[in-house]
């Protein structure tokens, strides 16, 4: 049942990715991402990690603000990592793996930040995706949850399996059950909400 889930979601963003990168989607993510940059404190030479990296936008972003930023992306879809590889002006220095958020391929402490961006309302089992970010992330670590609020724990038949928001106490609740802390919400543009954590 759960590789069914992830197979039909996964085939979902495989259609929709050769048009993903629509100008309405574009204006939307440059604005979302020019915002979270204000908040984003990274060491030289940065282990980062995007989560639900679709066709690698922010993670070129975060590559253009910092020189020696090192970036891992990690989608579901083939078809999202194509597109994200062909556009990847930074190579070796950003890489695109598929994998699956409730069960991360990388080594324990192995990332100074890991970040996910409208994304984190696709997940069935929030929990241990939460749990899975506290085991990569470094005890100095940060991980920055962008993502809508419109609504508490509402479900939408948007995408196989639906969709759902969360609330700011429902994230801290999330982040506390895997060993974090909250350091803050911070609205983004409309109601998109970044919500800092680092673990405890």
């Amino acid at each position: 049942m759960a590789d069914d889930f992830f197979n039909n979601k996964a085939d979902f963003f495989n259609r929709w990715a050769p048009n993903y990168d629509c100008l309405l989607t574009t204006v939307f993510y440059q604005a979302v991402h020019q915002r979270l940059l204000e908040y984003v404190d990274l060491p030289d030479g940065a282990q980062v990690l995007d989560l639900g990296c679709g066709t690698g936008r922010l993670l070129t972003r975060l590559a253009a603000k910092f020189p020696t930023l090192q970036g891992t992306g990690l989608d579901l879809s083939q078809a999202m990592l194509e597109q994200a590889r062909q556009n990847n002006r930074y190579h070796p220095r950003l890489i695109y793996v598929q994998g699956n958020a409730e069960s991360l391929p990388f080594a324990q402490g192995q990332f100074d930040a890991v970040f996910n961006t409208i994304s984190f309302l696709h997940y069935p089992h929030p929990d241990k995706v939460f749990a899975q970010i506290r085991r990569v992330l470094r005890p100095q670590g940060r991980f920055y949850l962008a993502d809508s609020t419109i609504g508490t724990l509402r479900s939408f038949p948007f995408s196989p399996g639906g969709i759902r928001f969360y609330s700011p106490q429902k994230r801290e609740e999330f982040g506390k059950a895997a060993g974090m802390k909250c350091c803050g919400h911070y609205y983004l543009v409309s109601a998109i909400l970044l919500s800092i954590f680092a673990p405890e």
